[in-house]
């Protein structure tokens, strides 16, 4: 396994992927650093569809502009995930928000939750990409999203095809700030 800042720093949005299959037990172990994620009172409200099924990704890539930069990737990838979550669970007490930010705790968690997603992909040799930009409804109708839940985020997964260059970051002494803004 390598290093955390190893793993941090060398993590790219990967859109072209080889044609090789994923193994069950990577796919599980991958799956498996989601679940671990932290989360409101751990409720644990994210669900992860994984689509292998080309019909169905077309299906689901028909969701997107195809002036996306993902478009080809979510049909060419062998793998491709829909990351979902249930309503009023996350952020959720006593029948009520109990916070300023209320239900916003569930796009906080599915963050968590994708995000070690991504990392234990990258670990693994895989590349994947955050997709945010579809009919969201649309999607959950073609892979038969139940009532109180969203679809979040689309994730293509597979071997990359390709090594993206590290985008430009802003210098920490940008965006820290010490006792006060």
């Amino acid at each position: 396994m390598a290093d955390i800042m190893e793993t941090i720093l060398g993590r790219r949005s990967v859109r072209r992927y080889q044609e090789k299959d994923i193994p069950d037990e990577l796919l599980n172990k991958i799956l498996e650093a989601a679940r671990w994620a932290p989360s409101w009172a751990n409720t644990q409200a994210w669900e992860f569809v994984v689509v292998k099924d080309r019909s169905i990704k077309e299906k689901i890539q028909a969701t997107v502009n195809n002036r996306n930069p993902s478009y080809l990737a979510l049909v060419n990838a062998p793998v491709l995930l829909v990351v979902c979550g249930q309503l009023k669970k996350s952020g959720y007490y006593n029948d009520q928000y109990p916070t300023k930010f209320g239900s916003e705790w569930f796009m906080y968690d599915l963050g968590l939750a994708t995000q070690n997603l991504c990392l234990a992909a990258h670990d693994s040799g895989l590349g994947s990409v955050i997709v945010g930009l579809f009919d969201h409804d649309r999607v959950g109708e073609v892979i038969k999203l139940p009532a109180n839940h969203e679809v979040l985020v689309l994730i293509p997964l597979g071997y990359p095809d390709q090594k993206p260059k590290p985008p430009k970051r802003r210098e920490r002494d940008e965006f820290v700030h010490y006792d006060t803004f």
